[in-house]
């Protein structure tokens, strides 16, 4: 796909947000569409940072990965010996590989098989989410959807679940356990978890489809492990090297379930492509979409990232083919 290309969807889109290509670390392509801040005009520059909705997961996993490393978890600690009486619902024999592979069976507060659409107030008292503690009222109470193991059924809750036993489990909250065992090591100095109602100046306000109101009230005030995080197009190229670096990725990459649906496979926290070795992270919410994808063979990246809710599909899609 050439820059001629990309020049046309984003025209034909009214793409708003950065595109990235780079390879072992050498930027090709990086370039801003539209603005990050409509009411002032402020454009999207190629150091903009946006939230990334479902990408976190990956974040999630690592931090987690890290806690198995060091015995405070296992792959077989089920979320029950840690959860003590909350969260009822949730099966005697649910473990944490259930919950990172997406087969765990728990009922989900913001279930993809549901019929709502990105855009709609769907979660709730959102300004109450400011820690993970915070979402339990919003975990409970919901029914399993299947047997643990079954089958693939991917699951947001099951991610903050995650969060919830990895601080339990660490004695850390779930935002520092990401800073410090993520964030730091990797050198993303431009990734973090800034407060929906008090971004700072270098973040893209998220934009409902179609229209300029903001998407403040659509998801929590501070992001957790099932996604929201904000990063750069330059971090996440930081992220991929960083990750085939170090002792995870070959953990992360094992495919561990075919998802037909998706055209994709699945593994711990990543997205895998359906026949060759490219890793993804995906997400789309409320006034933000993205994707980024690196081959491990090449060292290529693509990094989409959009604030708008499916702003970033059309490219993303392009780069790929």
């Amino acid at each position: 796909m050439g820059l001629a290309d990309i020049e046309k969807i984003a025209e034909e889109t009214g793409f708003s947000g950065v595109v990235q290509v780079d390879r072992a670390g050498e930027v090709e392509f990086a370039k801003a569409y539209g603005l990050a801040n409509r009411t002032y005009g402020v454009p999207n520059t190629v150091d903009t940072r946006f939230g990334i909705a479902s990408g976190g997961k990956g974040f999630t996993a690592l931090a987690v990965l890290s806690l198995v490393r060091e015995g405070k978890l296992s792959l077989d600690t089920t979320a029950r010996s840690l959860l003590g009486d909350d969260l009822p619902l949730i099966a005697a024999d649910v473990t944490v590989e259930h919950l990172l592979t997406h087969t765990s069976g728990i009922g989900d507060y913001l279930d993809e098989e549901g019929d709502w659409e990105a855009d709609d107030y769907v979660i709730g008292a959102v300004h109450e989410l400011t820690t993970t503690e915070a979402f339990l009222p919003l975990l409970d109470g919901i029914p399993t959807k299947f047997k643990a193991g079954e089958r693939f059924g991917y699951c947001n809750g099951g991610y903050v679940v995650l969060a919830l036993l990895a601080e339990r489990a660490s004695g850390q909250g779930y935002h520092d356990l990401v800073r410090d065992r993520v964030l730091d090591p990797a050198g993303l100095t431009r990734t973090g978890f800034p407060r929906s109602d008090e971004l700072p100046v270098d973040a893209a306000v998220g934009y409902l489809d179609g229209c300029d109101r903001s998407n403040v009230f659509h998801l929590p005030v501070i992001a957790n492990g099932d996604g929201g995080i904000h990063t750069t197009a330059g971090d996440m190229s930081k992220f991929w090297r960083a990750l085939f670096a170090g002792p995870d990725a070959e953990v992360v990459t094992r495919p561990r379930h075919d998802v037909p649906e998706e055209s994709l496979r699945y593994g711990l926290g990543f997205w895998l492509h359906q026949t060759d070795d490219t890793v993804i992270l995906a997400g789309y919410d409320a006034g933000a979409s993205f994707k980024s994808t690196h081959d491990p063979h090449t060292g290529t990246t693509t990094t989409v990232l959009s604030n708008t809710s499916p702003g970033a599909w059309p490219i993303a899609r392009a780069l790929m083919s």
